[in-house]
């Protein structure tokens, strides 16, 4: 066989081999956040064009930053956090509802909700004492605003043991508050669109009226998407316990209703599946 016989020959069968290195890389190359654009795996993943909050640690050029992803069962804890921008650790936080910081912390389950509100040194750092009965993955919220834009940032946060799972609660229209209070819901939850969802405290069995402002509004909810916990945060109307909430997808969702009576704040929970508007 003729040298330039053996050139072509080599040169054939090198190019076989990188078709097929070329075909199993493309067979084996994951799909999803690894092939999106670096904006898109940088943030939480877009709904209708917009950002659903509290799908990332990373949003809008600020980031959390946790001093640790894991703290012990049922033990008082110093959870501390840092929210960096582009140039640096961030000092400047507008006040939202008489606090600077919101951070709520819930299992991904749904189980052991808390509405915290941290304080923050000279040096940026977040601190707040926080205490998890029970063993599971549990979302960290970061829930403020900078410069009149309203950020969340979400990590999670691991309790180590023996893990026992809950299933989602069915839809119900009344909650328990503790203490003999309920709560009862009324009103569609649509997705797309802005719903109203009302709710009457009730206690021994009679209305409350007299429910006085709890960090700056009547009341105050939390709405968090089955399976993701994409994340909503609002307040209550001036005169009454009424929400404007807008479920960014048909699903459901696990909601949470605070207000502060006889001086203690109390939490209902409630299941909603937001329908998708088919008008």
């Amino acid at each position: 066989m003729t040298a330039s016989r053996k050139l072509v020959l080599y040169a054939l069968a090198l190019a076989v081999v990188l078709g097929i290195s070329m075909a199993i890389g493309w067979a084996a190359e994951p799909t999803g956040l690894a092939n999106a654009e670096p904006e898109q795996a940088e943030h939480g993943g877009a709904m209708g064009g917009e950002m659903v909050p509290g799908l990332a640690a990373a949003d809008a050029g600020y980031r959390l930053l946790a001093d640790t992803d894991t703290i012990p069962a049922n033990e008082l804890t110093s959870y501390r956090f840092r929210i960096a921008g582009e140039d640096g650790v961030m000092t400047e936080f507008d006040v939202e509802h008489t606090k600077p910081m919101h951070l709520i912390v819930v299992r991904r389950d749904f189980a052991g909700f808390q509405h915290l509100h941290p304080d923050m040194d000279e040096g940026g750092t977040w601190h707040t004492e926080l205490a998890l009965a029970e063993p599971g993955t549990y979302r960290v919220f970061a829930d403020f605003v900078i410069d009149g834009d309203k950020q969340t940032l979400a990590t999670d946060l691991f309790v180590a043991g023996d893990f026992q799972p809950q299933a989602l609660p069915l839809p119900d229209l009344l909650a328990d508050a503790g203490d003999d209070y309920t709560v009862e819901i009324s009103g569609e939850a649509a997705a797309g669109q802005e719903s109203t969802l009302d709710f009457v405290v009730r206690h021994h069995g009679n209305i409350v009226d007299d429910i006085p402002e709890y960090l700056g509004a009547r009341g105050h909810l939390v709405a968090l998407r089955d399976g993701d916990l994409a994340y909503l945060h609002v307040h209550a109307d001036e005169q009454r316990l009424s929400f404007e909430a807008e479920f960014p997808t048909p699903g459901a969702y696990r909601l949470f209703m605070q207000f502060r009576h006889n001086g203690e704040v109390r939490t209902a929970a409630f299941t909603v599946n937001a329908k998708e508007d088919t008008q």
